[in-house]
């Protein structure tokens, strides 16, 4: 069976500054990964990859086997690649429903709208009791759990996750953490960039650490604790706070 995605070789970066050097990185389907590493190290721009946000200046991307080098985001979208990616992401002039309204129809089509819609406000109540509240008067955490919820209904057959926990409460992080696995049990495989790496761990079956741009250790979240937690403390951060730094 083929990995759902697979980077081979990759090398990325934003104009001058070069970002990933020759990474290799694979996601079976249905398997979870987290994807680890101090600021800067290049994870979100691996996230970006593997999505379609950023094409690679070299080496190869694969979705279900299929080569989607330098395809654009619509492409990856429709061979079953969401991302959530960092940060708020919603329409602040409009409201909680048409927020979720314009991305389902673009997901689900429009006969899909209204059972993707229910989904939505059954996994994140708080969103139903303000649906018709604009987007831009909700709290960060409020908003970014709407921007969480456009992507977690859809059960694609791959998820990457770049900080989802980020700006939220510690009770909402474990509500979205619960819908990860519930997307999991359904078929879903993730690819997790986060903050909190405890959760990731939990969640995951094999954990990637990524350094300057390479990944540097692969190994199970049983055996990933010290080493991890060295690495990263060597490189100034805090384990259970890896933030990543713009661009990488």
């Amino acid at each position: 069976m083929s990995p759902v995605l697979e980077l081979r070789g990759v090398e990325a970066g934003y104009g001058p500054f070069r970002a990933l050097f020759d990474l290799d990185l694979a996601v079976a389907p249905g398997e979870a990964v987290a994807l680890l590493g101090a600021n800067g190290a290049g994870k979100t721009t691996v996230a970006r990859v593997a999505s379609g946000l950023v094409a690679p200046s070299d080496g190869t991307v694969r979705v279900d086997g299929r080569d989607l080098t330098g395809e654009r985001p619509h492409v990856f979208a429709r061979a079953g690649i969401a991302h959530a990616v960092e940060g708020r992401s919603v329409f602040g002039s409009l409201t909680v429903e048409e927020n979720l309204r314009l991305s389902f129809r673009r997901t689900q089509g429009a006969r899909g709208v209204a059972a993707a819609l229910e989904r939505a406000y059954e996994q994140f109540p708080a969103l139903g009791r303000r649906r018709g509240q604009a987007a831009g008067s909700l709290s960060g955490g409020e908003q970014r759990m709407l921007s969480i919820a456009r992507v977690l209904v859809e059960a694609p057959a791959l998820l990457v996750a770049d900080e989802l926990s980020l700006g939220l409460a510690p009770l909402v992080v474990r509500d979205v953490y619960t819908q990860l696995a519930r997307l999991r049990g359904e078929g879903t495989a993730l690819l997790i960039v986060e903050q909190h790496v405890g959760q990731a761990l939990e969640l995951c079956d094999r954990v990637l650490l990524l350094e300057h741009g390479t990944v540097v250790w692969e190994g199970s979240p049983h055996d990933a604790g010290e080493r991890i937690a060295s690495r990263l403390f060597d490189h100034g951060a805090d384990p259970g706070r890896a933030e990543p730094a713009a661009p990488g």
